[in-house]
């Protein structure tokens, strides 16, 4: 015991590594998670070992995982805040006034204090952030003694650790099992025919999926029909939707062949496109013959940011139009990314200025074509300038105070830098030459920060848990449970009755707006279907913006 009060490190990693070992239980399709997990761990160890850890260890972790929260969110956040999105945008703004209604009416009638209330908020919607900015908040306000600040901050973080486990079991069998049944709908089959008259009746490929049949290929064909054109007029006759890579005519190779390079019969010849004009090349210039040794040529591949404001709003089909350098400099576009999600590169897909497309080609052909369209992707190390810049601002925000009907209110660093990180990540995703912070490097910061910011919560609020938990046992798993199911019971007869969403959506984004990802988890298993995604990631990304305001907001109402 002695060892761990001497060594605070050694007793924070203890917990992350205990923490996250619990959090893997599993009982049907619910799992506490790695965060729950480390504070259970860490309000045990904090009780038993009562040790000390620094505020400031606290304040620079917590302000990493907001950051990258915000920066993750960012491009997303902005690019649901149209038309589009409103009706979605409605199902959060039940979410914020629900809990925080409730929250606030059960301090007031049982008396909470702001901690425990705070805590409640937090568990209840199952959103870690509001433990970080409300415990932030309460130890600003002005009227409390430092072992009231102490105090308080414990109680938010033992209340949010019951009301989460109850939350969260509430929230992921309300979703995937009573829903479809209120609904009268088999969550499969709805998924199903959702998702075929959205796409076709394609269905989308798992993680570990390939296609089996590309729609980027490159075959050889003999020459037998196509005897004295040129490699323009062939590439022409086929639409310009083709290429001619490489021409072998004997011993010898041509890559690529000259515009005006005449074809003879017995002529072996690389073409490169899509597979249905493939096809027709293969009528204008003779018979498919097997793989040539010497005859293939490498293809070059790069991810470019369209920065363009002519392709802004273009379909691809007439982007390609719009710069015939593709045609000439055999180069095509065979995924486009937008905000991490991948969409098809078909003709009629719609791209827009920070979409990431794939370019295949010859090299020469690439490199023409990157200057005009946009730009090549750097994302490949973390620009920890711009990443710094971002959370100073976002610190500096943070330090803003402004009166709210005599109510000092203040975004603290976590509401900062949650919205320095939305505005970074958003401006990052306009160009993508500068500023890089790689998905998986972000994911980690963010995970790791939250993290230890919890175990530091649960280490220094462990003594105050057990005399809490005697006080309000019985309210806390109450609140857990009727702070779920009264918004989302609320957004399902709205999302119906009103807003007319898709039953397979709305389900999804319900869970989003609750910010559980083990909800949409068990939500996709049961429908066996990606569908209900398409709700979840607007709610949830708005949701995860302004969920965590509500903590601040809460503490000041109370503490006024």
């Amino acid at each position: 015991m002695g060892v761990l009060r001497d060594h605070p490190e050694l007793a924070l990693f203890l917990c992350l590594a205990a923490g996250y070992l619990v959090g893997r239980l599993r009982v049907g399709p619910i799992t506490l998670g790695g965060i729950c997990g480390t504070l259970i761990v860490s309000l045990l160890m904090g009780a038993w070992a009562k040790v000390t850890v620094s505020d400031d260890v606290k304040t620079i972790f917590f302000a990493l995982f907001i950051f990258s929260l915000g920066y993750m969110a960012g491009p997303q956040f902005f690019a649901n805040l149209n038309r589009r999105s409103l009706r979605f945008f409605t199902l959060c703004l039940i979410e914020l006034v629900s809990v925080v209604g409730i929250a606030y009416g059960l301090a007031k009638a049982f008396d909470l204090d702001v901690g425990t209330a705070s805590g409640i908020l937090a568990g209840a919607a199952t959103e870690s952030a509001v433990v970080g900015t409300a415990t932030e908040a309460i130890g600003k306000l002005r009227d409390l003694t430092p072992e009231q600040i102490t105090q308080y901050q414990g109680h938010v973080a033992t209340a949010y650790t019951v009301c989460y486990l109850f939350g969260l079991i509430t929230i992921v069998i309300y979703t995937s099992q009573i829903m479809p049944m209120l609904l009268r709908i088999n969550l499969r089959d709805a998924s199903r025919e959702l998702w075929e008259r959205m796409r076709g009746a394609g269905g989308g490929l798992e993680s570990d999926e390939r296609e089996a049949l590309p729609g980027m290929v490159g075959r050889t064909f003999l020459v037998t029909h196509a005897d004295g054109r040129r490699v323009l007029d062939l590439e022409l006759a086929l639409g310009g939707r083709v290429t001619v890579e490489a021409v072998k005519r004997g011993s010898k190779v041509l890559t690529p062949p000259p515009p005006d390079f005449e074809l003879t019969l017995s002529d072996l010849v690389l073409m490169v496109g899509r597979r249905a004009n493939i096809i027709e090349a293969g009528r204008v210039i003779g018979p498919e013959t097997p793989a040539v040794p010497g005859l293939d040529t490498p293809l070059a591949t790069a991810q470019v940011a369209l920065t363009d404001k002519v392709g802004e709003g273009r379909t691809i089909d007439s982007l390609l139009k719009e710069h015939p350098e593709f045609a000439s400099g055999g180069v095509y576009v065979t995924d486009v990314l937008r905000n991490e999600q991948d969409l098809p590169a078909t003709p009629e897909t719609v791209v827009h200025r920070g979409d990431v497309l794939t370019l295949v080609g010859a090299r020469s052909g690439l490199g023409k074509l990157v200057s005009k369209i946009g730009a090549v992707v750097k994302n490949d190390a973390t620009d920890f300038i711009y990443l710094g810049l971002g959370i100073a601002a976002g610190s500096l925000l943070g330090q803003l105070v402004v009166e709210f009907g005599g109510v000092p209110m203040s975004l603290g660093t976590g509401g900062g830098c949650l919205i320095s990180g939305l505005l970074f990540g958003w401006f990052r995703s306009r160009r993508q030459t500068f500023g890089a912070f790689p998905p998986q490097a972000a994911s980690t910061l963010k995970d790791m920060g939250l993290a230890i910011f919890i175990a530091c919560t649960g280490l220094v609020s462990g003594p105050q848990a057990w005399p809490l938990l005697k006080e309000y046992g019985a309210l806390l798993p109450f609140a857990g449970i009727a702070m779920v199911l009264v918004p989302a019971t609320l957004s399902l007869i709205v999302g119906v009755k009103l807003l007319n969403i898709e039953k397979p959506v709305l389900i999804g984004a319900i869970a989003g707006q609750q910010c559980s990802t083990p909800a949409i988890t068990s939500v996709t298993q049961v429908a066996q279907s990606s569908v209900p995604m398409l709700g979840y990631t607007i709610t949830y990304t708005l949701s995860n913006f302004l969920l965590p305001l509500t903590g601040p907001f809460l503490v000041g109402v109370l503490g006024a």
